[in-house]
């Protein structure tokens, strides 16, 4: 069993790319009790509220066209949506300008965000560097580049933590996080160009020409499911993330949205080693399969099963202990952060599980449901996040309430995708 394992392809590419971000979270690790002592939870709220505002924005960067560039079988139509992403991307960033520029401060006072207004500008660009990253990130990960991906996420890492660091001991607020934010995202974005350039083989750098003339017009409407479907579905689950910060900032302040940052954040470091790895890979794998007539539901349910797995382990033991390993880790002031993130842990475990649920969706052409699905579900959370927070003022129940329904979504989310892939499997020609 071990010997099959080893040889696997897929099982060595994760490997792979878990490696480089296990590195990249290492590190994170590594820097993050000196960080969070140097800070403390107001600049890392602050952080938050800026982080949640540019989540509702960035979905719109590129009307999720670049998630359709592993699709084609061809890699000229792979760069044409390359080239048709940036070209939205850059319109949506000067538009956005535009009305920020107009009207930026109306806009903070309306949300409430009047902590950021000075920093507004700066979301149109990191919107702007977060699309081209992504068009990178997607190329490589078609062309199945993954050392590529793994060196830089560890380099970005290092750079990145070293910068709150070394800033940290001269100037321990907010606003520099925001601002190492930013350009952290436009660092990110050109490592991926010139390391794709460096590091790629031939046949995996983007910047070589198309040997063909693409038709923007004709791509962009052959894959217009993205931008009416899967747009929307992003935009809906950014406002999700983003909705437990906005909320817990304005009914109890930046000290306790920093709380669910740095929870938030400390979660994610497994979950993006794991989740990214298994996502990253099983996307391009899926599609694949669909396309051949195999049986993607076996391989969608080994996935989903290998990685819950994985990820028992760390998430119960904070569950168990968050508060303790939050205080000791981070400092005495962040054991509250400890017990947000017993509740967080759960739901962060079973979206982790869903990531190959996820990577499914837009290749069994699943885009519409899963539009009807978020909606339904923001409206959940949107509810119990109001009622704890504004009724019983309780900002440790809003937590754990949000992330009870972001639980049971994800499991509802499994059949919903099994009953389709059923359906799509009988469909298929190949059988």
């Amino acid at each position: 069993m071990i010997k099959q394992l080893t040889k696997s392809k897929f099982v060595r590419n994760v490997v792979l790319v878990a490696t480089g971000t296990a590195g990249a979270q290492a590190i994170n690790l590594a820097f993050s009790p000196i960080i969070t002592r140097m800070y403390g939870p107001e600049a890392f709220g602050l952080l938050g509220t800026f982080m949640a505002v540019l989540g509702f924005v960035t979905p719109l960067a590129a009307l999720a066209y670049p998630i359709a560039i592993v699709l084609p079988k061809s890699d000229d139509d792979a760069k044409g949506i390359a080239k048709l992403s940036f070209c939205i991307a850059l319109v949506m960033a000067l538009v956005l300008t535009v009305v920020l520029l107009l009207g930026g401060e109306q806009i903070a006072a309306l949300l409430g965000m009047q902590a950021i207004t000075s920093f507004m500008l700066l979301i149109p660009l990191a919107m702007l560097f977060s699309a081209l990253q992504q068009i990178m990130q997607q190329w490589l990960i078609r062309k199945k580049q993954f050392k590529v991906t793994a060196r830089i996420a560890v380099s970005q890492s290092l750079i990145l933590n070293s910068s709150k660091v070394g800033l940290g001991w001269f100037w321990p607020i907010g606003s520099v996080l925001i601002i190492l934010a930013t350009l952290g995202s436009a660092l990110y974005t050109v490592q991926l160009w010139f390391g794709a350039k460096r590091w790629a083989d031939k046949d995996g750098r983007i910047d070589k020409l198309a040997e063909k003339n693409i038709d923007l017009k004709v791509l962009a409407y052959e894959h217009r499911d993205f931008p009416l479907y899967r747009t929307p579905q992003i935009w809906i689950n950014a406002i999700s993330q983003s909705l437990p910060v906005l909320i817990l900032a304005s009914f109890f302040g930046p000290v306790v949205a920093g709380f669910f940052s740095l929870g938030m954040s400390a979660l994610s470091a497994p979950a993006l080693l794991i989740g990214s790895s298994v996502g990253n890979v099983f996307y391009p794998r899926i599609a694949e399969a669909v396309n051949r007539g195999e049986d993607h539901i076996q391989l969608l349910n080994k996935a989903t099963v290998v990685t819950f797995m994985v990820g028992l382990l760390p998430f119960t033991f904070i569950m168990l202990f968050g508060p303790y390993v939050f205080g000791l880790v981070f400092g005495a002031e962040w054991y509250i952060a400890g017990q947000y993130a017993q509740w967080m842990a759960l739901w962060v475990l079973i979206s982790l599980a869903a990531r190959p649920l996820i990577a499914t969706i837009p290749v069994i052409k699943m885009q519409g449901i899963f539009l009807i699905y978020e909606l339904v579900f923001l409206g959940l959370k949107t509810l119990v996040l109001w009622v704890a927070s504004y009724l019983y003022e309780s900002a440790l129940l809003a937590v754990a309430l949000y992330s009870l329904v972001t639980a049971i979504s994800y499991l509802v989310l499994y059949v919903i995708v099994t009953v389709v892939s059923a359906r799509a499997f009988k469909k298929s020609p190949s059988f």
